[in-house]
């Protein structure tokens, strides 16, 4: 919601007043940049990715925990762990400089907008781990 009245604020003030401030249009671009990067780690949690696995359905129970641990080992944590670390200089660097945003007038912070990317990719991989470890019953209600 926020998000959305923050776009909704900087539409309103550009058009019907002919008006705009830079650091309520980095709020918003700032805002989405989380939301987006923090909304992965929930959607696994809440077994709202995508499977594709065209077998699974004919395979018994077993086997999709099998699945998950293999996807986890081989495709989970070294696609997240290799976005950490080829990330890890950039961040070191806007941390050191306390990177702001490039536009005059705009919000501060930048660097710590740019953290919630390995945070993200972080609590990915935590939550995979946990998933295979509860026994691949992510996202589905307990009794």
């Amino acid at each position: 919601m926020l998000l959305v009245a923050t776009v909704l604020a900087v539409v309103m003030l550009r058009y019907g007043f002919g008006m705009g401030f830079i650091w309520l249009q980095d709020f918003a671009a700032y805002a989405f940049a989380v939301f987006l990067a923090l909304s992965v780690p929930v959607c696994l949690a809440q077994g709202g990715h995508v499977r594709v696995d065209v077998v699974s359905e004919r395979m018994p129970p077993g086997y999709l925990r099998w699945a998950d641990l293999f996807a986890l080992i081989v495709f989970l944590v070294p696609v997240f762990g290799l976005a950490i670390w080829a990330y890890w200089p950039d961040l070191r660097y806007s941390w050191a400089i306390r990177e702001a945003s490039v536009e005059t007038g705009g919000l501060p912070g930048l660097f710590i907008i740019k953290t919630a990317l390995p945070v993200s990719a972080l609590l990915v991989i935590v939550q995979g781990i946990a998933a295979v470890l509860d026994g691949g019953d992510e996202g589905k209600p307990s009794a």
